[in-house]
């Protein structure tokens, strides 16, 4: 088959699992946008959650993905909840470039009675905590975590509340999650799909970094000479960004492209590469061993059920026998001093 040339005029969507970078030069907007597909059927299917759950996890997903997939170098972003709701927890992180993983952790008694009490919405589900974002450069440098509180916000309105309590940048987050079925799928489950986007607004003029809905802005300056009408870039962004709904965050026939095009084409918005994500856990039988060496005899001892030691990794939940012989000296069997 002869490879497809690209000439003039053609346009490369980037499709399902692909984090769009854009800009909107005339309004001093910059953004990420993506569509998650396969990769969530594949985190949600190994786990079989319920639907709710699912629903929580694949927008914690979803965010992730956005803010991970901003890093400029080698490293790890990971988001994570503790709350004392139904769902208690959730962990998902992202390895630079584009390596996903994530898991929730619930209660599933207090789960199906906050469903029959129709307590179900992500905010009710989470309850009260905090939500906390890291950023791990690697063993040699300092990890960052900005946290959160989670007071019965979504997690869409929590990240508008990490942005502007931590960094200070005036941004908007989208967040949609859906399950379709996919026309000849008939008998087959549903897919899972989400989408997200995030805008941010980072004036180059002086006079938009100076607008008084910004921090550190003080409108017009008489020893300056700013006056006049204010610059309503951002308010212009803002309203045309929030009219996306999740229909159009997650539906595959809309895509990433095409629905930038239908919330910014009057201004004018230029798309870059986008950047794969993939399922990929980071846990190997090698780094399971490595901690485990670390262990003491009498940790390995109560590790030990029917001659093995049986490790379930969390995320992928691919499973781990060890003999604890491996181990040497700490292995059962050896007197304990």
């Amino acid at each position: 088959m002869t490879e497809h040339a690209p000439t003039l005029g053609d346009f490369g969507f980037a499709g399902d699992d692909n984090v769009v970078p854009f800009e909107v030069g005339a309004l001093d907007v910059r953004g990420r946008a993506v569509q998650l597909g396969p990769l969530l059927d594949q985190i949600l299917g190994r786990h079989d959650y319920p639907e709710p759950v699912a629903r929580l996890l694949a927008e914690a997903v979803a965010l992730t993905v956005l803010l991970g997939t901003s890093l400029k170098f080698d490293g790890k972003f990971i988001l994570q909840t503790r709350s004392d709701g139904p769902v208690d927890m959730l962990v998902a992180d992202l390895r630079t470039p584009g390596s996903v993983r994530a898991y929730a952790r619930y209660d599933q008694a207090r789960l199906d009675a906050a469903v029959a009490a129709g307590h179900d919405a992500p905010e009710q589900l989470l309850g009260t905590g905090v939500l906390a974002l890291t950023v791990d450069q690697g063993p040699h440098m300092q990890r960052y975590q900005g946290i959160v509180q989670l007071d019965g916000a979504s997690l869409e309105e929590v990240a508008r509340v990490y942005f502007r309590q931590s960094e200070q940048i005036p941004t908007e987050v989208r967040l949609g999650v859906a399950r379709q079925r996919l026309r000849g799928d008939a008998g087959q489950p549903a897919h899972w799909r989400a989408g997200g986007a995030l805008i941010q607004f980072l004036p180059q003029s002086t006079e938009r970094m100076r607008q008084p809905d910004l921090p550190g802005g003080d409108g017009d300056d008489a020893e300056t000479g700013l006056s006049g009408p204010a610059d309503d870039a951002w308010q212009t962004a803002r309203a045309l960004f929030l009219t996306a709904d999740i229909d159009e965050l997650t539906d595959p026939t809309v895509g990433t492209e095409r629905l930038l095009f239908r919330l910014f084409h009057e201004h004018g918005v230029r798309v870059y590469d986008g950047t794969p994500v993939v399922d990929d856990c980071s846990c190997s039988r090698d780094r399971i061993r490595e901690i485990l060496s670390g262990f003491t005899a009498e940790e390995i001892v109560e590790s030990t059920e029917d001659g093995r030691i049986r490790v379930n990794c969390e995320f992928c939940s691919t499973e781990y026998f060890f003999d604890p012989a491996e181990f040497g000296d700490q292995a059962p069997g050896r007197t304990l001093n």
